[in-house]
């Protein structure tokens, strides 16, 4: 007797038989499998255990949690960057989605300031942000892996020096004059705070390796292969535009004002990690804009200045 295969079966033999395995071992491992459950599968247990209170004050755990939710979203949005920027070949139509995913992602981002503005007691936090002295949400790598592999280098360069560097400078040497550094780092001694230097010593190797990775590959040379009547489509225009008005104004300004809330009510100015951090954040200072093409000079020119 003769039992015909099912196209499914037929379909997994074809599956193993490409990567030289026996499909009747595999069937064989179906027996023994335990079935999925959905604490399993999303590891409920371990993700619910990760936040630590350094504190007894409740609403820690509410900063904590929503850092957290952000580094995930960071995560998210990543993801979806290496998509693109690594496609071989690239589609308006794949480009364009993967684009307004990233910009939902980070209108999430934008929208759930009100979670840690309105959402903790301003008491509390004066007192256990002592406690976090001297970390900074300033030192999320997964947001300057975001920056390097949205736009050209140059755009992320501290506006006083972009005049000084060129796609033929060391990336060692570009790295120096990232904007960023200007949150604690002195140009005129070179001395950098405590909040820089344990910052790089964790993450300089990786950020110089996505630096060079995404130089030629990053989200605006992505468009740039697009054809050019694509390029110049209002709605893919208007999908650029709205993910860099996002990330370095909307986004931006939420976590400022946030910030100007909790933290000028310390009366030091000063957040947890020392850093200057109105100077290097705030988008009319460092103009950080990752697509300039698609602006116009006027605004341009005043990037960053109706916040």
């Amino acid at each position: 007797m003769t039992t015909e295969k099912t196209p499914i079966i037929e379909a997994l033999e074809q599956k193993f038989e490409a990567i030289n395995q026996n499909i009747d071992t595999h069937l064989e491992g179906l027996l023994w499998a335990k079935p999925i459950t959905y604490w399993d599968y999303i590891q409920t247990d371990a993700l619910l255990n990760l936040q630590i209170q350094r504190t007894t004050l409740p609403d820690e755990m509410v900063f904590i949690m929503y850092h957290q939710v952000n580094e995930l979203l960071f995560k998210m949005i990543l993801w979806e960057i290496k998509q693109v920027c690594h496609a071989t070949t690239l589609n308006t139509n794949f480009f364009a989605e993967k684009l307004m995913r990233i910009s939902r992602y980070f209108d999430m981002l934008t929208t759930s300031f009100d979670i840690m503005g309105d959402g903790m007691e301003v008491a509390q936090y004066m007192k256990f942000r002592n406690t976090l002295t001297p970390a900074s949400g300033f030192q999320s790598a997964q947001y300057r892996l975001i920056e390097f592999a949205s736009t050209d280098l140059i755009n992320l360069i501290d506006y006083r020096f972009r005049a000084t560097i060129d796609r033929n400078t060391p990336y060692s040497h570009a790295f120096e004059h990232l904007y960023w550094q200007a949150a604690g780092k002195d140009y005129q001694t070179g001395k950098k705070s405590y909040l820089i230097l344990e910052f790089e010593r964790k993450y300089k190797e990786e950020f110089l390796r996505y630096m060079e990775e995404y130089n030629t590959i990053n989200i605006w040379r992505k468009f740039k292969q697009l054809p050019e009547t694509d390029q110049k489509n209002e709605q893919l225009v208007a999908a650029m535009r709205h993910y860099d008005k996002t990330v370095n104004v909307t986004w931006v300004m939420g976590h400022y004002n946030a910030a100007v809330k909790y933290i000028d009510s310390s009366g030091s100015g000063e957040a947890t990690g020392g850093s200057d951090w109105k100077k290097y954040m705030h988008p009319k200072y460092q103009r950080r804009i990752f697509f300039p093409e698609l602006w116009s000079e006027e605004e341009l020119k005043n990037w960053g200045e109706d916040c």
